[in-house]
């Protein structure tokens, strides 16, 4: 299997923060590559208050955590990659932006590396085929958040070779991640099923089934979920729910996957949820206040 010592994290947003983290975390050295300056400078801030987290509850020493920070390194630039045995796409749930990000990638790697999207719904195989190696590309799915999620979803295209697989698999155990194979198939396992139930919750919202508190509250009370799915639905973000039912109702063509209007017009607005401070709860009361 190829020897995996340094990975690229390319996005450095929630995820791409959180993939660094783990990555780190578990012995790697880490290039985390975005063009923003700002959003590097955000993510290392964010990835030492989250490793704080874990020293404060006793899950890591003190020392673990300098030492993951460290190994952290931020670059700009589709050359900065060079060194990177492994590159892991985290950028936005778009299609064309990833593809883009791979053409400007490929080139600028060397020969071995292997690649990764972190995609939650996008055929592998489309992705794979915008790279110059295909044999070497992958999908890896984290969960949100990366720290505290278990699992790892593992996707092989249609030219994915088998070392490629069997490399991802053991290097997504070895962050201490339990993996599940997924066909590449629209939204893979998790959001095929996950993510119609959110549309569906929304639907509920739209005709006036449920309050945003009622479909809350009964759906973790009466299913015994963590979240609510409206309050998930902000947590994952409006744009990439919408994202994610618009490739399951074009992958498809199935009706059951039409994203419902009340999605779409959230989106429309800018109401994105937690991460735009408004979504179907209003973040900036001191207890978030349903916004419908």
């Amino acid at each position: 299997m190829t020897n995996i010592r340094t990975v690229g994290v390319v996005g450095a947003g929630q995820m791409g923060s959180g993939i660094a983290h783990v990555c780190a975390l578990s012995g790697y050295d880490v290039l985390l590559n975005d063009m923003e300056g700002e959003r590097l400078d955000a993510a290392l801030d964010q990835i030492g208050k989250n490793l704080a987290r874990q020293v404060g509850k006793g899950a890591i020493g003190e020392a673990e955590a300098d030492a993951a920070l460290k190994r952290i390194r931020t670059v700009s630039g589709p050359d900065s990659l060079r060194e990177a045995d492994l590159v892991i796409e985290a950028a936005t749930e778009n299609e064309a932006v990833k593809k883009d990000i791979f053409r400007a990638l490929s080139p600028n790697l060397k020969p071995e590396c292997l690649l990764a999207s972190n995609t939650s719904s996008i055929s592998i195989t489309r992705l794979a085929a915008a790279t110059d190696r295909p044999g070497k590309f992958i999908g890896l799915h984290f969960m949100n958040p990366v720290p505290v999620m278990k699992l790892v979803e593992i996707i092989r295209g249609i030219a994915t070779e088998k070392d490629t697989y069997e490399t991802a698999v053991a290097f997504a155990q070895s962050l201490g991640k339990t993996t599940a194979n997924a066909e590449d198939f629209p939204a893979f396992i998790v959001n095929r099923i996950l993510v119609p139930m959110i549309n569906e919750a929304i639907f509920a919202l739209y005709e006036g089934v449920g309050t945003v508190e009622s479909i809350d509250t009964a759906m973790k009370l009466g299913a015994n979920h963590p979240m609510g799915p409206l309050e998930l639905a902000d947590f994952i973000g409006l744009d990439t729910v919408l994202a994610i039912m618009n490739v399951l109702y074009d992958g498809l063509s199935d009706s059951k996957y039409r994203p419902c209007p009340l999605l779409v017009k959230y989106v429309e607005a800018g109401w994105l949820g937690r991460k735009a401070g408004r979504g179907f709860y209003d973040y900036s009361t001191e207890t978030p206040t349903p916004t419908r």
